[in-house]
C-alpha cells in the first residue's frame, strides 16, 4: 500500500449488502430523524471504481491511466485511484493543489489543459509539474516565458463529430499547424516530447481513435524531422462508463491495441497515457433525492369543445436537485439519470439516480 488511504476514508460493509441495501438505509434514518429538508446526498461504491481499474488494465495493458481530476475532484475517488498506482490529469491550479495535498508526487501529474492562465503555468513551475499541454503559439510563449524547462505535449484535433462532447471545436492543433508549432517550439528551446488528443465522451465510432493515433504517428515523424525526442503518446479520454453505451468498452480497446500495434509497436520506446474520467466513476456513484412536491398536468392543451377531464394526463414529480446542479448531464450532454423509488421512507417519497458523470 502507498499509503494514501486510512480507515476512516470508507464505511465497510457486509458481503451481499448492495448500494440500493445503503441508500434505503440511510433515506429511511434520514426521514425518521428529522422533519426538515433532507439535502441530496451520494454515495459512492469505491469497489466499482477498483473493479474498472482492473478492467483496463485487462483490456488496455500496453496503457497507463491517468484520472481526469475535473470529472469528480472527491477525495475518496482520488486516494482509492493515488493507491492503485494511477497518475492524475489535471486542469488548473485547484486540481494540482489537490492531488499533491493527499500526496501525489509531480511526476504522476499532467497538466492537461493546453490553454491554462500563466499562474497556473507558474505554479506548475513551482511545484515540480513538468509535463504541460499546448495547442497554439500563445500557449508556447506562455511556457517559454514561465516554464521554459517545461516538456511540453502537443495536442491535436480529432474527428469527434459524432461525440456528445466537440472538444476539437476549442481544444486541438489540426495537423496543417503542426510542423509551424514544432519549429516555434525548437526555435524557443522548448521540449516537445509527445502528442495528445481527446475523442470527446459518448463517441460511437471507435474507429475515431484509430484515425487518431495515426494522427499522432504522423506528428511523431514531424517532430523527428526537426529534431524533437518524443516519446509520450496520450490516447485522451472518453471512454463509456456505463454497460449498455452504444459502444463497449471492449469494443474500443480492440481498436486501440490494433491501432498502436501497427504505428506504435511494442518495443518503440512510447509510453502510452490515456486520461479517464467518466470510465472509473460514472458507475460508481447513486444520488439519492427527496420528491419535494407532485402534481398532476395535462400533456395536451383540450381544445374548447373537449372536457377537460377527458384529456390525457401525467404526473410531474419536483425533486430537490436539478439541471443546474447535480443533474447537469440532462443540459450539456443530453442524458436523462433513471430514477428508482426507494420505498422505505415513511414520511415523504425518496428516489436514487444514477449519476452519469460530469
Amino acid at each position: 500500500m502507498a499509503g494514501y488511504l486510512s480507515e476512516s476514508d470508507f464505511v465497510m460493509v457486509e458481503e451481499g449488502f448492495s448500494t440500493r441495501d445503503l441508500l434505503e438505509e440511510l433515506t429511511l434514518g434520514a426521514s425518521q430523524a428529522t422533519t426538515g429538508k433532507v439535502a441530496a446526498f451520494f454515495v459512492a461504491d469505491l469497489g466499482a471504481v477498483v473493479r474498472k481499474h482492473f478492467c483496463f488494465l485487462k483490456y488496455l495493458p500496453r496503457v497507463r491511466p491517468f484520472y481526469s481530476v475535473k470529472c469528480n475532484n472527491s477525495l475518496g475517488v482520488l486516494k482509492v485511484l493515488a493507491e492503485l498506482g494511477l497518475g492524475f490529469s489535471c486542469a488548473n491550479k485547484a486540481e494540482m493543489e489537490l492531488v499533491q495535498h493527499i500526496g501525489v508526487p509531480a511526476s504522476k501529474i499532467i497538466c492537461a489543459n493546453p490553454c491554462k492562465q500563466s499562474a497556473q503555468i507558474k505554479y506548475a513551475a513551482k511545484h515540480g509539474v513538468s509535463l504541460l499541454s499546448f495547442d497554439n503559439e500563445v500557449e508556447l510563449a506562455k511556457v517559454v516565458r514561465s516554464h521554459p524547462s517545461a516538456k511540453m505535449v502537443l495536442c491535436i484535433a480529432t474527428q469527434d463529430s459524432h461525440s456528445l462532447s466537440h472538444l476539437s471545436l476549442r481544444f486541438g492543433a489540426s495537423l496543417k499547424s503542426c510542423r509551424h508549432l514544432l519549429e516555434n517550439a525548437k526555435k524557443s528551446h522548448v521540449e516537445v516530447v509527445g502528442v495528445s488528443f481527446h475523442i470527446g465522451s459518448g463517441c460511437p465510432d471507435p474507429q475515431a481513435y484509430a484515425q487518431s493515433i495515426a494522427d499522432a504517428r504522423l506528428v511523431f515523424q514531424m517532430g523527428a524531422e526537426l529534431g524533437h525526442t518524443m516519446n509520450i503518446l496520450d490516447l485522451g479520454g472518453g471512454f463509456p462508463g456505463l454497460e449498455g453505451a452504444k459502444v463497449r468498452f471492449e469494443e474500443i480497446a480492440s481498436v486501440i491495441n490494433s491501432a498502436l500495434d501497427l504505428y506504435f509497436p511494442e518495443g518503440c520506446g512510447v509510453d502510452i497515457l490515456a486520461e479517464l474520467g467518466r470510465y472509473y466513476v460514472t458507475s460508481a456513484f447513486t444520488v439519492a433525492v427527496s420528491i419535494v412536491a407532485k402534481k398532476e398536468v395535462l400533456l395536451d392543451q383540450p381544445s374548447k369543445e373537449e372536457e377537460t377531464s377527458s384529456a390525457p394526463k401525467t404526473i410531474v414529480y419536483h425533486l430537490d436537485e436539478g439541471v443546474y446542479g447535480i443533474f447537469n448531464s440532462v443540459l450539456f450532454d443530453n442524458i436523462c439519470p433513471a430514477p428508482t423509488l426507494q420505498k422505505g421512507s415513511a414520511s415523504r417519497a425518496a428516489g436514487a439516480c444514477r449519476r452519469p458523470g460530469c
